[in-house]
C-alpha cells in the first residue's frame, strides 16, 4: 500500500512540475515514483519468499 501511495504522489508532483515548468519538482517527482517502484518489488519478493 505504502508503495502505491508513494507513486501516485510522485505522479502528482511530476505533473505539477511539468505545469509549473519546475524541474526541480519534476525530477522529485520521478524519484518518488522509483521508490515507489522499488519498494513494490521488494514487497512483491517478500511475498514470493513467503509462499
Amino acid at each position: 500500500m505504502k508503495a502505491k501511495k508513494e507513486q501516485a504522489k510522485g505522479k502528482v508532483k511530476e505533473a505539477a512540475g511539468r505545469t509549473v515548468g519546475n524541474e526541480r519538482l519534476t525530477a522529485e517527482g520521478r524519484a518518488e515514483q522509483m521508490k515507489g517502484d522499488a519498494r513494490q518489488a521488494k514487497e512483491k519478493a517478500k511475498d514470493v519468499l513467503k509462499d
